[in-house]
């Protein structure tokens, strides 16, 4: 998605295009950190995949909300492409 807004931005240099940008930014680097924290970090990794520490409900919580996540971001990337 940065690279179809940014380049839409640099064609049409509206500001709603820069606004597309700006939040395919921030939704790239919140994405970025969520993937180290949950899966590269070992205190907080070990400590999510604890069951004495995170119950199974919120374990499974976390992860649908991460797919949910990455279904939208899907979704919005093959509607920007087209």
């Amino acid at each position: 998605m940065l690279y179809i807004w940014g380049s839409n931005w640099w064609q049409l240099r509206s500001k709603h295009t820069l606004g597309l940008v700006v939040f395919a930014g921030f939704l790239l680097a919140e994405n970025a950190l969520a993937a180290y924290l949950f899966i590269l970090d070992p205190t907080l990794s070990a400590w999510i995949h604890n069951d004495q520490m995170v119950p199974y409900p919120a374990q499974l919580a976390l992860a649908a909300l991460r797919v949910f996540e990455f279904s939208g971001i899907a979704f919005l990337t093959w509607v920007s492409w087209d």
